[in-house]
């Protein structure tokens, strides 16, 4: 069967930057499917996005499907002859809807029913009248938010269609799509070269639009990109800013890359530089250079999609243009200056938090109450995570934050280092919001710690005591990220605390605001413990570890994380698997059987087997429990893992239902013995192997 190369290129106005890459995806994703049902095998799809275009190369493409054969069931033999073997009148009903005589009926089992049926012989289509269905349908089934319609074509696309090539290797293939006749004519850069290029062949497409200016291949003007930004970068000794995003959105705007650095001045610099950040990349989309202590340089890098004559009036352009952002944040940044940011918190008194939790300046003092509470635990002042916590919202009034909502916490920490106040408590406006989303870093202070930890409890803590805990799809206040928070604050800096402290503690600020204090504490303290599963899946952890641990229900995160870290270990050992099955094992017999209360009789004990696992036992309990008093559960799991020979042993050579009462119980206690010391640690019985 001939095998070809196929070229399928969409030419529209410019393109959604931000989903051009999506779309390019879907495009070859569809296609292939569409191949794929259809029948028609391929090597592999090539696909392109450009601002102007999508295109697809399909290469080694069959030219046709493969002939087929369907069968059309008719009713049971049985049914279909009389008794002189003359079709009745169901058979003649089936032989006239599929227009057949009675030699072309044939038979086939069906189960235990011979039923008559008739073999269709079906010739497969070509890929010229294929593809053109196939592609239409992958476009009508892109991921496209508003599609819309063009001049009088009732057909809709995410942007107008200005041209269409089809061809299969030399020839084109002849049909409509997207209401435009397909053709072998594509066009180049639109000011570089706008003229149309006739393509001979389908693996022309590449080199003849390179030569139109038109890099066509996403991944290569990237390529481009990331290496011309680094070389302006590396010029001035700076490091560019290239987030992953802004990156894509800039491949997707160009067609022919050219970098060019541009400057601003010096004096901007005074400004946070989060802000000069944030405008340049979000307005301008310009990539922002640093040195290497990550401090803004007066440098930017912008994109440009023409190789200019003279590339300083563009620079120019693009410093002309950038100027009037940077003084915009330049004023607002002078403007707060002029109050001080305590005085803010008048501003706070009017700003509704929560209708039933009352004003962001209530909810600023209890979290400036609790901050000093926790300080005892955290090991911060109190003073400055008292300081910390009355300026923590202030800055949300700021004409800073109003103009870059993402700079809240940040913004605060620029006005209190001005303002004198010390390194605790600036810091920490910012690091309140830490972390801000899973695998973000924490906060480096203890204060903002502190802070952190004041904040989210405050909050959460608070909606579940009026009656508005998450549910499957509305979380308004982000709980469920929150209480991962907390967990990862507690565990990575060591705090020892039970959630139950923690929770008590934060209601005392709610005095009559929450009725149901007892009803709170424990719905609240289940939501975070609830969050265990979530955070340790993020980190990898498998569930059966998780739950080993969950069978305990530590009260501490310091102390569950510890006894993940022992689980995680443990399961490393060659004796796990044999040991959680005897785990298991014991766990059953003692769900069956009430365990007689008392020690182990020493002289109770009649089998050599269960002797040599008593011995073991005591030799270890000693070993081990000084061990789980240092919450050392490593260490005390490793050491358990020599009970795997006694135990096997025991199981082999020793009757746990012995007819002797005193024998039976004797050995039951022995067991307890044994699934306690383990249990101190985790339920390894549901580990599975």
């Amino acid at each position: 069967m001939s095998l070809h190369t196929v070229l399928f290129e969409l030419g529209c106005e410019e393109l959604p930057p931000k989903s051009l890459k999506n779309l390019r995806d879907a495009l070859k994703s569809e296609v292939e499917k569409g191949l794929q049902a259809a029948g028609l095998a391929f090597e592999h799809i090539d696909a392109y996005a450009a601002p102007r275009r999508l295109a697809l190369k399909i290469v080694a493409v069959e030219g046709q499907q493969p002939d087929t054969q369907k069968r059309f069931d008719g009713p049971a033999v049985q049914a279909a002859y009389d008794s002189e073997g003359k079709p009745t009148k169901a058979l003649e009903g089936f032989m006239r809807g599929q227009g057949i005589s009675a030699e072309q009926v044939s038979t086939f089992q069906a189960g235990k029913v011979e039923k008559v049926c008739y073999y269709k012989d079906i010739k497969g289509q070509n890929l010229d009248t294929l593809l053109p269905v196939i592609l239409q349908t992958a476009l009508d089934n892109l991921p496209i938010a508003k599609r819309m319609r063009s001049a009088a074509s009732r057909t809709e696309f995410v942007r107008p269609v200005q041209w269409v090539v089809l061809l299969k290797d030399d020839q084109i293939i002849d049909a409509t799509i997207q209401d435009f006749k397909t053709g072998n004519v594509t066009y180049g850069h639109r000011f570089h070269a706008p003229e149309a290029i006739t393509l001979k062949h389908a693996n022309d497409y590449l080199d003849a639009l390179r030569q139109a200016k038109v890099i066509a291949s996403f991944e290569e003007r990237q390529a481009i990109i990331d290496a011309q930004v680094k070389q302006l970068a590396d010029e001035v000794n700076a490091i560019a800013i290239v987030p992953a995003d802004l990156r894509d959105e800039v491949t997707a705007l160009v067609e022919l890359p050219v970098a060019l650095r541009a400057t601003f001045e010096e004096r901007f610099l005074a400004v946070p530089q989060e802000a000069l950040i944030t405008t340049m990349q979000d307005n301008q989309k310009y990539f922002c250079l640093v040195d290497h202590h990550n401090k803004l340089q007066p440098y930017f890098i912008t994109i440009s999609n023409i190789e200019s004559k003279d590339p300083t009036q563009i620079i120019e352009g693009n410093e002309k243009v950038v100027r009037p952002r940077l003084s915009d944040a330049e004023f607002f940044f002078l403007q707060d200056q002029k109050q001080p940011l305590a005085s803010r918190k008048d501003k706070l008194k009017n700003m509704v938090f929560q209708a039933q939790l009352g004003t962001l300046w209530e909810k600023t003092e209890r979290v400036a109450k609790l901050s000093v509470a926790l300080s005892q635990i955290t090991g911060a002042q109190a003073v400055d995570a008292e300081k910390a916590a009355f300026l923590s919202k202030c800055d949300l009034t700021s004409e800073l934050v109003g103009e870059f909502p993402e700079l809240q916490g940040i913004a605060g920490t620029y006005y209190a280092h001005l303002e004198g106040e010390n390194d605790e408590v600036a810091q920490a406006l910012g690091e309140q919001y830490l972390p801000k989303f899973a695998g973000d870093v924490l906060p480096q202070t203890k204060t903002g710690t502190t802070l952190a930890l004041a904040d989210r409890l405050v909050t959460l803590v608070g909606i579940f005591g009026i009656g508005q805990a998450p549910t499957g799809s509305k979380d308004p206040f982000a709980l469920r990220r929150s209480a991962i928070g907390i967990l990862r604050l507690i565990i990575e800096n060591e705090l020892d605390v039970t959630l139950d402290e923690l929770v008590l503690l934060t209601l005392d600020d709610y005095a009559d605001v929450i009725k149901d204090h007892a009803k709170t504490r424990a719905d609240a303290v289940a939501f975070l413990e609830g969050r265990y599963r979530a955070k340790y899946e993020d980190q990898g952890v498998d569930v059966d570890v998780i739950q080993a641990v969950q069978a305990l229900s530590p009260a501490s995160p310091l102390d569950f994380d510890k006894r993940i870290t022992a689980v995680q270990h443990f399961r490393t050992l060659p004796e796990a698997a044999a040991l959680a099955a005897a785990n298991k094992r014991v766990a059953n017999i003692l769900a069956k059987e009430a365990t007689p209360e008392g020690a182990v009789i020493e002289s109770k004990l009649v089998e050599d087997a269960e002797k040599a696992l008593y011995q073991q036992l005591q030799s270890l309990t000693t070993e081990v429990q000084p061990l789980l008093a240092s919450r050392n559960y490593t260490e005390a799991l490793s050491k358990l893992a020599a009970l795997r020979a006694p135990i096997d042993a025991f199981f082999e050579n020793v009757m746990v239902m012995a007819d002797d009462a005193e024998l039976k119980a004797n050995r039951l206690r022995l067991l307890a013995q044994l699934r306690g010391l383990f249990t101190a640690v985790a339920d390894i019985s549901v580990l599975q192997h």
